[in-house]
């Protein structure tokens, strides 16, 4: 057989028809409401390709290096075309477009979404990897099924298997086709808090089809239900601009316009709430752990679409730690954190949830979100001061709120749900605590300080700047920056991170570019950089080349269609996603290309997280290839593996003028400690002897090879770590700018040490 019908199908089927068509399978029998459909097996594909004769050319095809970008597309190429260039057998095609007819009246919109066979799996999810059709009918149904069979051979697709050691001849793939649900609303419901497992259901909603919230294209409504007491805690109504729906003529699906009067309507009745509680609670119930559940109402009937299982859940004991927030004993302290910038600040709160919100931020406030991403710069250039539940010290929330001088505390764990929207607090960015009412004053309008702050946001006051031998550079994040950072008296720019560039557009740069052009990327870029070159010129601006993980991309228009990763941090970043996207890459370079010709000589190009030679060799074979001359511009790489410190005698035969440690990576690396993780925040130690070592062993071996060495990462505004540093003869020392002076004086008490050592 062909096909098999969902309400045949368990998860003891999941080797016939996947992962996703084994979950709806499942729900079917546990009678819960599923819309029906019917899967085209696995097997069916198999004997597809192996009867075509097209199977062995079709994994020799895709047999190949994913890191060679040329040969992955041209793998991806030949797949799609033996798989789209091959006839469906008769027998097969009447066997599925009998099952469709059997279909309501045989002329029903269907949705056809790939199902392979390791996918939605505990270790290893492959969701978003393959493809879904929406809104299809009887015309165009084979060459759908055909389409996802192919879409098992996308470039990401094949990158990500070899990334997790399946064979891409074990894998097979089934097709689920499903009664459309023609949503009037829909979202997704986690059945526990997706981060700390609190009893607590979140559900996320908007009008139209789902796609828009998983997708991101749209700031859902967000609701959070006690599960012990079947209580709202909070309804949070967005601004919501577009949906999803079909379009009535063509029968395909289309983005359009919230109507005015719905745009900020909330979604969910009361009702309508407690049935997805109870389904929720009936899934969870049903699988035994913790689920993500895509659901729709139409009609007023709710559908349950897809559930997987939850595994960002912390299996530590969140009331524990919510105790400890509260403070037990001070009657004003709220909340702890870590204190991630300096400064005491006082405002009220405003909760931001969506970026909807953001538009509610006025002068002053405090925002208290879950993290920042790039799309708060603005917002949070207004705030008094910052509050995340998430983060460490060298998340988007830190580094951007010690740039633009706002006092922040992160990795709260919970201070969206206990501050309130209006209440007023007093942030201390030192200390990492949050109390209730205010006690600092906002700062009159004749200062430039921020709102509430204590701490002037406009350059500190010039002293005699010691001149030191170890030039005193200074890390910028955002352009808007610039001039504070220069007002420093920094020696330069050891490190302009171009990713706040590229992630404050909101789109991806391939659907930035798709959308508005390759001219219109290379000119923002030029734009961002250009700001800062402007501001220090002459002084060098060391740029760092794309280096956003994959899951700061997928909160932007064109995130569906990243990869979904276990551990970002680990994967898809850096230069080894530069080199597997040429296409991208080239434009950076560009942009680079550019600004060079416009006489920005003091630019200085910097590649991020390689690991050996062999990524510096072909980084460089991309900037000849661009028109920039490895011999006339100055450029160098980063060093933040242990890979690419222990074989830096490689990296430095490929001609680099510089190395730069990134230790807030070369630290998370070497002590196996996520940099952003709260809970292991104590064990986060630049001081390692581990990392000093890998330290001090490369500026030896780039020392004698004549090779400058810079640190621009967190630890360079240590003193533990200046005095080491500077006693090993490295370049040049990169701060945040908050640091700068305190690290020239500590650089210059260090040299002067030397001096008097020497002569003694």
């Amino acid at each position: 057989m062909a096909v098999a019908w969902l309400e045949d199908v368990r998860s003891t089927d999941l080797g016939t028809v996947g992962g996703k068509a084994a979950s709806l399978g499942e729900l079917t029998g546990a009678g819960l409401p599923v819309p029906p459909g019917f899967v085209v097996t696995a097997g069916t594909y198999r004997t597809f390709i192996e009867e075509a004769g097209i199977d062995e050319e079709l994994f020799e095809a895709v047999d190949v290096d994913s890191e060679d970008s040329e040969a992955l597309a041209a793998g991806h190429d030949r797949a799609h075309e033996l798989i789209m260039g091959t006839d469906v057998p008769a027998s097969v095609r009447e066997e599925i477009l009998d099952a469709y007819r059997s279909m309501g009246d045989g002329e029903a919109f269907v949705a056809v979404r790939s199902s392979a066979t390791a996918e939605d799996l505990p270790d290893a999810s492959f969701a978003g990897q393959q493809e879904t059709f929406l809104n299809v009918t009887e015309e165009d149904l084979i060459e759908r099924v055909k389409e996802c069979w192919a879409s098992l051979f996308s470039q990401r697709a094949i990158y990500y298997r070899n990334q997790q050691g399946f064979p891409h001849d074990e894998v097979d793939i089934a097709v689920v086709v499903q009664t459309m649900v023609d949503a009037e609303k829909s979202g997704v419901m986690f059945t526990s808090h997706p981060s700390t497992g609190d009893p607590r259901i979140i559900i996320e909603a908007a009008w139209g089809l789902g796609e828009a919230v998983v997708s991101g294209a749209v700031s859902p409504d967000n609701y959070v239900v006690d599960r012990e007491t079947a209580e709202v805690e909070q309804a949070t109504v967005a601004t919501k601009k577009v949906m999803h729906v079909k379009d009535d003529e063509t029968g395909e699906t289309v983005e359009r316009e919230v109507p005015e009067d719905k745009r900020d309507q909330r979604v969910l009745t009361g009702d309508e709430i407690a049935r997805l509680v109870e389904l929720g609670e009936r899934v969870e119930d049903h699988y035994g752990e913790p689920q993500d559940v895509e659901w729709a109402v139409a009609g007023g009937e709710v559908y349950m679409l897809q559930s997987r299982p939850i595994t960002t859940i912390d299996d530590g004991d969140a009331a524990d730690d919510e105790g400890e927030s509260e403070g037990e004993g001070d009657g004003d302290h709220l909340l702890s954190g870590l204190g991630a910038s300096p400064g005491t600040a006082s405002g009220a709160v405003r909760i931001v949830t969506k970026l909807d919100h953001l538009d509610q931020v006025s002068e002053g406030d405090v925002i208290v979100t879950e993290m920042t991403m790039p799309d708060m710069v603005p917002a949070m250039k207004r705030a008094a001061a910052i509050v995340t539940d998430e983060g460490g010290m060298t998340s988007h929330a830190a580094i951007v709120s010690r740039e633009l001088g706002v006092p922040a505390v992160v990795g709260t764990g919970s201070g969206t749900r206990i501050l309130e929207d209006g209440q007023t607090v007093t942030v201390d960015g030192e200390m990492g605590t949050v109390r209730e009412g205010r006690a600092v004053e906002p700062a009159s309008a004749t200062t430039t300080a921020n709102p509430g702050t204590d701490e002037e946001s406009s350059p500190p006051p010039s002293k005699p700047k010691p001149v030191t031998a170890t030039e005193v550079k200074v890390n910028v994040s955002i352009p808007d920056a610039a001039e504070r950072a220069a007002a420093t008296g920094a020696d330069g720019v050891g490190l302009l991170r171009i990713e706040h560039l590229v992630l404050s557009l909101g789109k991806t740069p391939e659907r930035y570019i798709r959308d508005e052009g390759a001219d219109a990327y290379v000119d923002e870029l030029m734009d961002g950089v250009r700001k800062v070159a402007e501001e220090f010129y002459p002084r060098p601006v060391r740029v760092r080349t794309l280096d956003a993980p994959t899951d700061e991309f997928r909160q932007l228009e064109g995130g569906d269609e990243e990869p979904t990763e276990h551990n970002p941090m680990l994967g898809y970043r850096g230069i080894r996603r530069s080199l597997d996207r040429p296409e991208v890459f080239e434009h950076e370079l560009e942009a680079f290309k550019r600004l060079y010709e416009m006489g920005y000589e003091n630019l200085e190009l910097m590649f991020p997280l390689v690991n050996d030679g062999e990524d510096v060799a072909r980084a460089r074979e991309h900037m000849e290839a661009a028109g920039i001359d490895p011999e006339k511009r100055e450029w160098g790489v980063m060093i933040e593996t242990p890979a690419s410190a222990i074989g830096v005698d490689d990296i430095v035969d490929e001609g680099v003028d510089f190395v730069s440690f990134g230790t807030n990576d070369l630290t998370q690396y070497t002590l196996a400690v996520d940099r952003n993780n709260e809970h292991v925040s104590d064990r986060f130690d630049e001081l390692h002897p581990a990392v000093l070592d890998l330290i001090g062993d490369t500026i030896d071996a780039c020392r004698a090879a004549d090779v400058d060495t810079s640190i621009c990462g967190q630890a360079g505004s240590h003193p533990e770590m200046v005095d080491f540093l500077v006693r090993k003869g490295i370049t040049s020392i990169s701060a945040n700018i908050d640091a700068v002076g305190d690290v020239l004086e500590a650089v210059d008490r260090v040299e002067q040490r030397l001096i008097l050592d020497a002569v003694r």
